[in-house]
């Protein structure tokens, strides 16, 4: 093989397991983006057996394609309510997360149209300003006791906007903001807290929290010790190590050029991999526990990696691109971007391997 994704399920449910005993109230799972990357039908039906009972994905489609994994666990969509796929909510028994005034009317209208109160949680906006109502909506929806008698509605719920950043002022805003609209509201169970809300203390635990990025390993306390597992581990062969003359270059365009005589070890991966382009000249490998840094550019299908102060290496042997040695967030770190990113970036040309890292 020549990558390898090595995910390890049993962490994955380790990491829901200590994020729902710091919550101390029922947890669920965010599992969209195939979770983040990694396999949400292998994923669900282990936190389903852990005591998860209520998953969360961002699509529809994500919706069905999980729905046959877990038959009879509440299933919410966040990205809200497609009215031209209102037939597949019903079919799969997708709950939407009504995210304005018109999703709910279209949602109240479908349950009269089935004759029975279906299923919702509906989403306050208290500062993200993406989905959710508004101000003016959730007026009208406190004066309206309509779709609280017409929809079984399970959730009020809200998204921190800076919840990894304990210090931002818009967490106490946004915590009282909703505190001030579930007043208005007929009394519901609430779901406030995402991965780093959990962390915020007493006050962010609500009815059910909802982690996804900490169940994955990446921190939900930037700038402390990661309090969680790692839960992968991607691996890429070398092809070939070649021997370069101080001067000579490496790669498209020129941009890394030897000092020293150099050994490059030549590695089956690239940006269609998922192992993003930023990380020319600035990435870094592992193989022993030697760190090798990535020379020249990243291209489409090969990495090129300085083997010089590692005379082990040879062909053949697998690196370490991501993993416990090589945490997501410290990719991330030399990319710009953040671990969400690298996780879900992660393509399918990988063989993948369930089991311990």
């Amino acid at each position: 093989m020549g990558l390898t994704l090595y995910i390890d399920v049993a962490a994955i449910v380790a990491n829901w397991r200590t994020l729902a005993a710091l919550h101390a109230n029922p947890t669920a799972a965010v599992l969209k983006a195939d979770g983040y990357g990694l396999g949400a039908a292998h994923i669900a039906p282990a936190l389903l057996a852990a005591g998860a009972t209520e998953f969360f994905v961002a699509t529809p489609a994500e919706g069905v394609a999980l729905r046959a994994a877990i038959p009879h666990a509440r299933l919410y969509v966040l990205g809200g309510l497609w009215p031209d796929q209102t037939a597949t909510y019903l079919a799969h028994t997708l709950i939407p997360v009504l995210g304005s005034a018109a999703e709910t009317r279209h949602w109240m209208e479908t349950a009269r149209t089935q004759q029975k109160p279906l299923a919702a949680a509906i989403h306050i906006d208290t500062g993200m300003r993406r989905l959710g109502l508004d101000g003016a909506e959730l007026t009208a929806l406190a004066a309206d006791p309509a779709p609280f008698s017409a929809l079984n509605i399970h959730y009020v719920m809200t998204h921190l906007v800076a919840a990894d950043t304990p210090a931002a002022p818009e967490n106490a805003a946004q915590l009282a903001a909703f505190s001030a609209a579930r007043k208005t509201l007929p009394p519901v169970p609430a779901s406030l807290a995402n991965s780093s809300g959990i962390f915020l203390g007493t006050g962010f635990r609500t009815d059910l929290a909802r982690p996804g990025a900490a169940l994955y390993g990446i921190n939900p306390t930037p700038g402390l010790p990661n309090p969680m597992r790692t839960v992968l581990r991607l691996t890429a062969r070398v092809l070939q190590i070649r021997e370069i003359a101080t001067g000579e270059s490496v790669g498209y365009n020129a941009t890394w050029r030897a000092q020293r005589s150099t050994r490059v070890a030549c590695v089956c991966a690239g940006y269609a991999d998922g192992y993003l382009r930023s990380l020319s000249n600035n990435g870094a490998a592992i193989f022993d526990g030697h760190s090798l840094p990535l020379i020249g550019r990243v291209s489409m299908d090969l990495l090129t990696f300085d083997a010089t102060d590692v005379p082990a290496l040879r062909a053949g042997d697998a690196l370490e691109l991501i993993g416990p040695a090589m945490p997501p967030d410290t990719v991330a770190g030399r990319a710009g971007t953040n671990g969400y990113e690298i996780l879900t970036q992660l393509s399918r040309r990988a063989d993948r391997v369930y089991g311990a890292l």
